[in-house]
């Protein structure tokens, strides 16, 4: 068997292939939008390389392979995921993030003021992570105004819950690091 080249050619003149074989632009805004769902799984890499080895990273994993299912849908047109047999989001993955959230919550002091992104330096990654993910949010919406039916069952909810989970997986490693979280203080005027 042959190895298959890394560069084709093909996008040398600005365009790119979907799944389907359909042809777009560069700057067209499903290839930003499924760009930025790459950019977020991989800040969710660095993040997840400087957790501890003794710590269980599963989750995390599984959760990069939700966003490469996510990716490789977005990278489709509708009507053609079906031919390709594309992994689907499933609403069980939101409720178990949901399930993560609420079970390191549950560990976390109560929060009484806005806090800044900051700690340990995993807790830091994971907040790019938030901030990252609330992007893709952001575009996913933008993108189903436009293209009304095209974005994935769940996507939006699976992004907006997750942002949530990077949230409070930030805190969380602060907390079992016992590093303190800076709360917010306004500019005075």
């Amino acid at each position: 068997m042959t190895k298959a080249a890394i560069y084709t050619r093909t996008g040398d003149e600005g365009t790119t292939g979907l799944v389907g074989g359909t042809r777009l632009r560069k700057s067209d805004s499903r290839i930003h939008l499924y760009g930025e769902v790459d950019e977020l799984n991989s800040h969710l890499g660095v993040g997840i390389s400087q957790l501890s080895e003794t710590f269980d990273k599963t989750f995390l994993h599984e959760i990069q392979s939700a966003l490469f299912d996510l990716g490789s849908n977005l990278a489709c047109e509708k009507e053609k995921r079906t031919n390709f047999k594309l992994p689907q989001l499933k609403e069980e993955m939101i409720l178990r993030i949901e399930q993560e959230i609420d079970k390191m919550d549950s560990q976390l002091p109560r929060l009484n003021s806005f806090i800044l992104p900051g700690g340990t330096m995993a807790s830091s990654s994971f907040h790019v992570c938030r901030t990252v993910c609330r992007r893709v949010e952001r575009q996913l919406v933008d993108f189903e105004d436009l293209h009304s039916g095209e974005v994935p069952d769940c996507a939006i909810r699976f992004m907006n819950r997750l942002s949530d989970y990077f949230f409070v997986f930030s805190r969380f490693l602060n907390f079992i690091n016992k590093t303190e979280e800076i709360q917010w203080i306004p500019s005075k005027k």
